[in-house]
């Protein structure tokens, strides 16, 4: 399939009864997460406080956290402080090296001391061409840290102030090559993390300037800060919608050697880092995907997830295990089958985050297993079977409503033989009879009454399920005592006319006139 950069290219979960809205609701949710990302585990902007060299002679500013009444000192120290960079950079004299640090130091430093730095203070007082001058081959290193480093800064303020970094931008990604110094090359890479990090205009520019290839390159050293950072930048770089940089990425020598090499490695901050970056590769880019299938990175998330108890960690690890499942289900089916009653098993792992009391992790491991539910018969089974079963039937009762949404999934999903097109799937009984006899046709009737659109179709699915499928003809009595009928007649004259006219026919077919003559 070609990576043409499109989303609506990638490949739909197997469709089934209840799983027929899900495959474009799971790839939507696949890139929407770099937003839920930021704001759950990490911003997408990071202000640096403390050099990539390890200098943490200035860490104390920090905790030095400004009150509003000083803001206006601060600004003015930072119009000072622009001042006598200018006068620094056109300084020719002795100690010309040594003044222009100095100015560049103090500069960072105020850029540095508050949780709202003074970026547009020092834009507006004309810092960026001069710390773009600052940035000029054959400076010495800590110059061109410092300069870097009051970039960064900028760079993770408002919008506009990102933008103001346009014309350093050439400047930051030539130092990403090998020529400069380590610590010089992390912070460059910083900067640029932040700048993509504003959207996907900025992402653009930076791919159009060549920004890519050198910083996918800064994650194959096996250790380091510079990896994490650079690994991070990546990430934000390639994030989508579109799916142009993904591509690029999975395209640069060595590059799917490098992320298995650190998923397998012990550093869980430089695998956090990596497994976002997988994320989006298996979101965008089915290329990605396959090679990164090919290359074992299915028994490597398993394994993070068995033996990690790092939130940021476990996040990207799922998220990156339902894209792949979502993208092809059969490769999921030779690990669920071996060592399938082991704690380090995919279901084993997956019942882990279940039992987690953090909200994300249970409702992407229940994610996870609603695209697993979505394919053979084989995959329902061994989910079936397993301890997961108790710990989804309580959370479909006890749950906030979004994972409830998740869970409803993955029970509806065990209840059908997966079918292509609009074919009624045949039902597997033994799994319904069970579901059903747990006590879980209430979870769905509360779904039905629920305002969420996609809810309400899922709940009124699984009760078609359990009228048309229960044995004995069980099926209608069970829906009227749980007040089902009473939750699908207010669809009679709902807006929405495909749950309208699902909910009208099930009643008028299953309750109509003849309802109950029999006795």
């Amino acid at each position: 399939m070609a990576d043409d950069g499109s989303l609506s290219n990638r490949r739909d979960p197997i469709k089934s009864s209840v799983g027929n809205v899900a495959g474009q609701r799971r790839r939507q949710q696949a890139v929407t997460v770099a937003k839920e990302r930021r704001e759950l585990v990490v911003r997408a902007k990071r202000l640096c406080r403390v050099g990539t060299n390890g200098d943490d002679e200035d860490a104390y500013v920090e905790s030095e956290m400004m009150i509003d009444e000083e803001q206006p000192i601060l600004e003015a120290q930072t119009i000072k402080a622009v001042e006598e960079l200018k006068s620094a950079v056109q300084y020719q004299g002795k100690g010309a090296m040594q003044k222009r640090v100095a100015a560049l130091r103090e500069l960072r430093r105020l850029l540095s001391k508050s949780e709202f730095p003074p970026t547009e203070a020092a834009i507006n007082a004309g810092a960026i061409p001069l710390l773009v001058q600052c940035l000029s081959f054959g400076s010495p290193d800590e110059q061109l840290l410092e300069s870097a480093w009051c970039l960064t800064n900028i760079a993770a303020g408002k919008p506009e102030e990102t933008k103001s970094l346009l014309p350093a931008l050439p400047m930051l990604i030539a130092h990403l090559g090998e020529k400069s110094s380590a610590p010089v090359a992390e912070q460059c890479a910083w900067a640029i993390g932040n700048v993509a990090g504003e959207g996907e205009d900025m992402r653009s520019v930076l791919l159009s300037q060549g920004a890519l290839p050198p910083l996918a390159r800064m994650i194959f050293p096996d250790k380091g800060s510079t990896v994490r950072t650079a690994a991070w930048a990546l990430s934000n770089l390639i994030k989508g919608p579109e799916s142009k940089a993904a591509a690029q990425l999975v395209r640069v020598d060595g590059i799917v050697d490098a992320i298995l090499r650190h998923l397998k490695k012990m550093d869980e901050e430089i695998a956090t880092e990596i497994s976002w970056i997988v994320v989006y590769l298996s979101a965008l880019s089915d290329i990605a995907t396959s090679m990164l299938l090919k290359g074992g990175i299915l028994q490597l998330l398993i394994e993070r997830l068995a033996t990690s108890d790092s939130l940021q960690l476990l996040i990207p690890v799922l998220r990156s295990l339902g894209n792949f499942v979502a993208s092809d289900p059969k490769a999921i089916l030779t690990f669920l089958i071996r060592g399938q009653n082991t704690k380090d098993s995919v279901i084993g792992v997956l019942a882990k985050c279940l039992r987690s009391e953090h909200r994300v992790l249970k409702k992407e491991a229940a994610w996870v297993l609603s695209n697993i539910a979505t394919g053979s018969v084989e995959h329902k089974k061994m989910i079936h079977s397993t301890e997961a079963m108790p710990l989804l039937l309580r959370l479909l009762s006890t749950s906030p409503f979004d994972i409830r949404r998740e869970v409803a999934y993955v029970l509806g999903n065990l209840c059908v033989e997966s079918v292509e097109g609009d074919t009624k799937p045949r039902i597997i009984q033994e799994h319904l009879v069970s579901i059903v006899r747990a006590g879980c046709l209430s979870g769905f009737i509360d779904l039905v009454r629920s305002p969420d659109i996609e809810a309400a179709r899922l709940g009124l699915q699984f009760i078609e399920l359990v009228l048309r499928g229960m044995p004995n003809g069980e099926g209608p009595k069970l829906v009227e005592g749980g007040d089902g009928i009473d939750a699908m007649e207010r669809f009679q004259f709902h807006e929405n006319e495909e749950l309208r006219v699902m909910a009208n026919s099930l009643v008028d077919k299953y309750f109509g006139e003849d309802y109950g003559i029999d006795e």
